[in-house]
């Protein structure tokens, strides 16, 4: 299963364009899209899902083409957890999503036995007696999450599933989400570094409409090697002075001052080292140059 995009313009009636002549091919396995909240990357998973269709360009899902006369048969093999979902609050987690399932043409008895199987990957067996609108927000983004995977599809589209979730909540659904991933292609949007790093091994980053980068997160990780720095300053009157000529990415204090971590494509004038740069560091780093641009 693989995605194929050229050349997409998405532009709302305001006027606003949410995507600019964006090109990205998605393969199997998890794809990681990472951008600021406006980067448009919401718009594109509207597109993806054919909730929203494009002023121009062209995208295919395993050789089918998005167009109307394909929308359902696309549909059937999309699963989708939007980043708000209300489901049914009168119903309990279980009427809910054997709801989901009839509607889409799961057998009941198949649909039980999947419902079972993900409440429990999802920790979310113990509540499934409970109404939708007694849960928490993490554990309706759960059941979100469950509702997209019942019918198994072969693309998986999440916008920032972990969401409202605890540490361990978050490790449970990242290792969901790639266990799903292994003969399937899932897109997993989020502004969160740590999740993609987590789970991806390609990514995409998007900012205001454009993609920046596409590639694997080893490639993306050596654009900014040799650019990172640790410095160490006496004060915080030091620090804003830093900060008016660096792009800071932590700022910490330690004993007899504080600590900086900071881009720059040569070194600093102050006291610091050069350090390997995070997959967090790569993406401020790309971002950071197409601001400078502007």
């Amino acid at each position: 299963m693989s995605i194929h995009i050229e050349d997409l313009t998405v532009r709302f009636k305001n006027g606003v364009t949410a995507i600019n002549h964006g090109d990205l091919d998605i393969p199997k396995g998890i794809f990681g899209l990472l951008g600021e909240n406006g980067a448009g990357k919401t718009t594109l998973m509207r597109v993806l899902t054919t909730i929203l269709k494009p002023v121009s360009g062209r995208v295919t899902l395993n050789g089918i083409l998005y167009s109307e006369g394909n929308y359902e048969k696309i549909q059937r093999k999309i699963g989708y957890l939007p980043q708000e979902i209300d489901l049914y609050p009168n119903l309990t987690v279980q009427e809910c999503l054997e709801y989901m399932g009839d509607l889409a043409g799961i057998p009941k008895e198949e649909c039980r036995k999947r419902i079972s199987y993900y409440l429990e990957k999802t920790s979310l067996t113990e509540h499934r007696k409970k109404k939708m609108k007694q849960l928490s927000g993490g554990m309706k983004r759960r059941v979100g999450l469950v509702q997209a995977l019942l019918n198994e599809p072969e693309f998986l589209i999440v916008d920032e599933p972990t969401t409202g979730l605890d540490p361990e909540e978050r490790i449970r659904i990242r290792n969901l989400l790639v266990d799903f991933s292994e003969n399937r292609t899932v897109l997993f949007s989020t502004h969160v570094v740590e999740d993609l790093a987590a789970t991806c091994n390609q990514l995409a980053i998007m900012h205001k409409g454009i993609f920046l980068y596409a590639g694997s997160m080893k490639n993306l990780a050596e654009k900014a090697q040799g650019k990172i720095w640790i410095c160490k300053v006496q004060d915080e009157a030091k620090a804003r002075e830093v900060e008016g000529k660096y792009r800071i990415t932590s700022k910490q204090y330690v004993e007899g001052g504080l600590q900086l971590r900071l881009i720059s494509e040569t070194q600093p004038k102050l006291e610091c080292v050069s350090v390997p740069a995070t997959l967090e560091d790569a993406y401020i780093y790309v971002t950071n140059q197409e601001m400078k641009k502007k």
